[in-house]
């Protein structure tokens, strides 16, 4: 047998095809959002390698009766970038946003009191 060696894809090739992943990948997971089949607050916790570099406004907007103002009142109050991605968010924003849009139940007394102070959270209460 004769082993024949192929030339790898071109780098813009490989590029292409990986947005292409990324993008199919980010379709499904927001469908399954606008679906009720999971919530933003599984998604932001658990960080699949699809919402790494998302912006968290565009996994809020993909939720039943979530529009731009919504949003942008939601960011505010907690107060976080609209163009923050999912995957940039420390361990502690991902809880505490999971608390404010009440997906986080493990410790709801604690973490429902966080807010933002200055550059870092802390709780407050």
């Amino acid at each position: 047998m004769e082993a024949t060696a192929t030339a790898p894809a071109p780098q813009h090739m490989r590029a292409l095809a990986r947005a292409n992943r990324v993008r199919l990948a980010r379709a499904e997971l927001k469908r399954e959002v606008a679906e009720g089949e999971t919530t933003v607050s599984d998604v932001v916790l658990q960080c699949p390698w699809e919402a790494e570099s998302m912006a968290i406004a565009d996994l809020l907007l993909s939720q039943h009766r979530w529009g731009r103002t919504r949003c942008r009142r939601f960011l505010a109050s907690i107060p976080m970038s609209e163009t923050k991605t999912v995957g940039s968010m420390t361990d502690r924003q991902r809880r505490a946003l999971a608390a404010q849009l009440g997906g986080d139940t493990a410790d709801a007394a604690g973490e429902n009191r966080l807010t933002m102070a200055g550059v870092g959270w802390s709780a407050s209460g």
